[in-house]
């Protein structure tokens, strides 16, 4: 039944496309250009510079130092730390490629990697005040309130799925944990190094190609997942599902008008985002609530993504799949809590000059660079893919 229920499906979709390829060519383009332009000029330095960090032993030296932090609040090791850091840099899914190669490495347990992969997978800042505020809304005023409460709620879902796996860890022989000692953070860099052997060079060109390899598959996923959304579209079953959400939604008062957009984002991310900002008549706060659980359940293209990167290392995906419920949820209510405090409180009829000054110009520096991305960032894609081209063909030889 579980084979026959996948054919249907696929035989269905692929059906679809069929008999709309114009709108399926439209959309796996649009999916290109997003790749392109955003996500891969703005991915790409790090999954670099974490590899070469890797290698070098930097996360060794990085894990004895924040042991003491991390591993009482979150229950991880602290090389978790450089993971959160990159999660929250870099953006979705730099959290679970980073905790999936810690597996690899050794450096942490199953059920620590599962806690891990819970809250690191993370929107990058860039994303969040030049794609989401500014180019969905306009609205430069909300950057602050939506990258307080998406990375306020992760670190909630950190602290939340600490007590995951407690009693499969204790019937397990425990890891021994360090004190945060320059000396040992010295020494564990050092002896990494040693261990992996690789010339400078050799381990650049390797980051490179393990960037590019990545990025690609994830483009991938961008490009499925859009065609697929756009097929949901055309043979109206967005439609149907949206309808049904929008009797849960009644529930709590939420504009049934959303529902529809809320499922595509549901799907993809930046798609969903999109068409909630552009549904007329509806109130902004009930806009941004419902994008802020989008931003942390990640879409289920994300969460495909992030589930290749976690299958690579023996790692489960449903506590990750549970994360990523409680980081929307979370979300929501933070938007609710501080909606007035860090947005509304700022557009009365005597807005505080000051503090509005002071948020403009904390966030001109992701506005300024997310429209260096969208400009000039095909030219890095296509000189990075070039560049993988040639150093497959030199592997080749």
């Amino acid at each position: 039944m579980k084979t026959l229920l996948y054919a249907i499906i696929i035989t269905f979709i692929g059906f679809s496309i069929i008999i709309s390829p114009n709108d399926s060519v439209s959309a796996a383009l649009n999916g290109v250009k997003m790749w392109g332009e955003v996500v891969f000029p703005s991915l790409f330095p790090f999954f670099v510079i974490s590899e070469i960090m890797i290698g070098i032993g930097i996360v060794n030296f990085v894990g004895i130092l924040l042991e003491p932090f991390m591993r009482p609040l979150f229950r991880v090791p602290g090389a978790g730390g450089f993971v959160l850091a990159m999660g929250m840099a870099s953006g979705f899914p730099a959290g679970a490629k980073f905790t999936a190669r810690l597996r690899q490495e050794k450096q942490i347990t199953a059920i620590e990697a599962e806690r891990l992969s819970a809250f690191t997978n993370s929107s990058n800042p860039l994303f969040l005040s030049g794609a989401i505020a500014v180019g969905f809304f306009h609205n430069v005023a909300l950057s602050l309130l939506i990258m307080t409460c998406h990375y306020l709620s992760n670190l909630f879902v950190g602290i939340t799925m600490r007590f995951y796996g407690k009693r499969e860890e204790n019937s397990k022989t425990k890891r021994p944990h360090h004190t945060a000692s320059l000396k040992l953070a010295f020494e564990q860099m050092h002896q990494k190094r040693l261990n992996d052997n690789r010339t400078l060079g050799r381990l650049l060109g390797d980051s490179v190609n393990s960037a590019i390899q990545t990025l690609l598959m994830v483009g991938g996923f961008i490009i499925l997942f859009s065609v697929l959304n756009n097929v949901l579209s055309i043979i109206n079953i967005t439609d149907a599902i949206g309808t049904m959400i929008g009797v849960f939604f009644s529930i709590f008062t939420i504009p049934a008008e959303l529902s529809p957009a809320f499922f595509a984002g549901l799907l993809e991310i930046t798609n969903g985002a999109q068409q909630i900002s552009e549904t007329a008549d509806v109130s902004l706060f009930y806009q941004v609530l419902l994008v802020s659980f989008i931003l942390g359940f990640n879409g289920f293209s994300i969460q495909a993504q992030a589930a290749t990167f976690l299958a690579q290392a023996d790692i489960r995906f449903w506590p990750f799949f549970i994360g990523r419920v409680l980081h929307g949820t979370y979300a929501m209510v933070f938007t609710a809590i501080l909606w007035k405090p860090l947005y509304a409180a700022h557009h009365d009829s005597n807005p505080p000059v000051i503090s509005w000054i002071n948020q403009q110009e904390s966030i001109n520096m992701f506005i300024n660079l997310w429209e260096i991305f969208v400009k000039y960032g095909s030219f890095i894609t296509l000189f990075s893919i070039f560049f993988f081209i040639i150093y497959q063909l030199k592997i080749i030889k």
